[in-house]
């Protein structure tokens, strides 16, 4: 059997991991759970002939000094590989994690939106954290190629081996691989200031002189991402401090609260429905308070004020990302137990939103599942829509008020419109007679007129007729 073959027999699988030991079939991870892969056992030099061809000269010398090597392995069409060669009982054995060469973006990976603001910046420390296997690499990746495709900066990275790689888009990358580009991830980071890098990737703090390095880079203007097994940020804040000599940890507590930007901290949670797995998701932002809990060493407060941070500066716990995820349907009630620090206040958040309705989330709705901020934006929309409904009905008491009193009004007055009405209607019968007597007495005076007129006439001609007769004659 060839490497290559159980190489493509993994990723048809779709598994994330392939571990090879002696006498046992090769096991796959598929959605965390290791699955023999159905062939016969591997023989301790089945093992070794696999292996070994894998390795170039000095890889061969640190598996011979160091009994171990870590190193990158590309199957050309199929994926990409980080490979880590151990002994156990004394033969080799091997793990294998599955590197895609297309890797998804955060959109793709249904993270808040907030993280992208980590892209966006100039200078300072974004941790990334999370066990192994929850998706900080991906994650990193995914933030990189982010900044590549927006920024003209110059990107550097020191992993070790290199896992995902990056193109030059608007900005351009130098990916450096521990072992075969440089010694160490310390000496790369002492080296790297003169390469005129605008980013630093450090694949993993592992040591105080690399996280020293780190933060002092940080302080001279560099943005500066690197990745740490820790669960949560209080738990990543206290490892790093608590690396250095106790001399140390009140100016590494003081240069940290200075530079450090971000912590995002992953896990990777089985889905409800189908196979594959989700990531929940804790963001912490550094502000004044947290900066302020930090130097002072309480950083017991920090998971406290992120709860009360989520809705202004868009921070979240785990707890409240399993709560999202839960109420959309992502995971189970008893997934998100499982992956919980504090299932006890988890349980408690969900009674708050879930328990009333006994019935799951069914999601659907546009946006990260795993966004905690998203909830309390539907809450505080439902607020002012309760709100904006108890002003709408107290202003519409308010005009039922007012229409009942102008209906009074118009009753009262409706008997005094009668009486008016009465009023007028005495005047126009009045007026009515006195048009009449009027008319009356205009023809009495026409006719009297008529009859004067007459008279006049009468007159007229009987003097006429006296006149001729001489009556007035001498």
């Amino acid at each position: 059997m060839e490497i290559e073959d159980l190489l493509r027999s993994m990723v048809d699988y779709h598994a994330s991991d392939m571990h090879l030991k002696a006498m046992r079939p090769p096991l796959l991870r598929i959605d965390k759970k290791l699955i023999p892969d159905g062939t016969a056992p591997l023989q301790p030099d089945d093992i070794r002939n696999m292996l070994l061809p894998l390795l170039n000269e000095s890889q061969r010398a640190q598996l011979e000094q160091n009994l171990w090597v870590d190193l990158g392995y590309s199957l050309s069409g199929v994926s990409r590989f980080r490979v880590s060669i151990t002994h156990q009982r004394g033969t080799l054995a091997a793990a294998f994690r599955r590197i895609p060469f297309e890797f998804p973006t955060l959109d793709e990976w249904g993270l808040p939106e907030v993280i992208k603001d980590f892209a966006g910046l100039h200078s300072g420390l974004v941790l990334v954290t999370g066990p192994t296997g929850s998706g900080k690499s991906s994650t990193l990746a995914a933030l990189l190629r982010l900044i590549l495709t927006t920024q003209p900066v110059h990107i550097v990275t020191i992993e070790d081996p290199i896992e995902f790689l990056l193109q030059d888009d608007v900005g351009v990358v130098s990916q450096r691989e521990v072992g075969t580009d440089t010694l160490n991830f310390h000496d790369a980071l002492r080296n790297v200031l003169r390469q005129d890098p605008d980013v630093i990737v450090i694949g993993e703090m592992r040591d105080p002189e690399t996280m020293a390095t780190a933060i002092t880079a940080a302080e001279t203007g560099h943005l500066i991402f690197s990745t740490l097994h820790t669960n949560c940020a209080a738990q990543t804040i206290d490892r790093v401090i608590d690396s250095f000599p106790s001399g140390q940890q009140g100016q590494v507590r003081t240069q940290l609260s200075q530079v450090l930007q971000g912590i995002v901290s992953l896990k990777l949670i089985k889905r409800r429905q189908g196979d594959g797995l989700t990531a929940a998701v804790e963001i912490l932002k550094n502000t004044p308070h947290i900066s302020k809990l930090i130097i002072d060493g309480n950083t017991s407060e920090i998971e406290a004020e992120m709860e009360n941070s989520v809705s202004f500066y868009k921070m979240q716990t785990m707890n409240q990302s399993l709560t999202a995820l839960t109420l959309n349907g992502a995971i189970s009630v008893e997934a998100a137990k499982l992956a919980s620090n504090r299932p006890d206040d988890l349980e408690r958040e969900l009674r708050k939103f879930l328990f009333a309705s006994q019935a799951e989330g069914s999601g659907g709705l546009d946006m990260s599942k795993a966004d905690f901020s998203k909830i309390t934006e539907l809450q505080e929309v439902q607020k002012l829509y309760d709100e904006a409904l108890e002003r709408h009905g107290s202003e519409m008491n308010e005009k039922d008020r007012i229409i009942q009193a102008m209906q009074v009004d118009l009753d009262a007055n409706d008997g005094r419109v009668q009486e008016l009405s009465a009023v007028a209607r005495q005047a126009q019968d009045s007026i009515e007679r006195a048009r009449r007597e009027t008319e009356s007495v205009k023809q009495n005076l026409e006719a009297k007129v008529k009859q004067l007129q007459a008279r006049i006439k009468e007159l007229s001609s009987t003097a006429e007729t006296d006149v001729k007769r001489g009556f007035f004659s001498r």
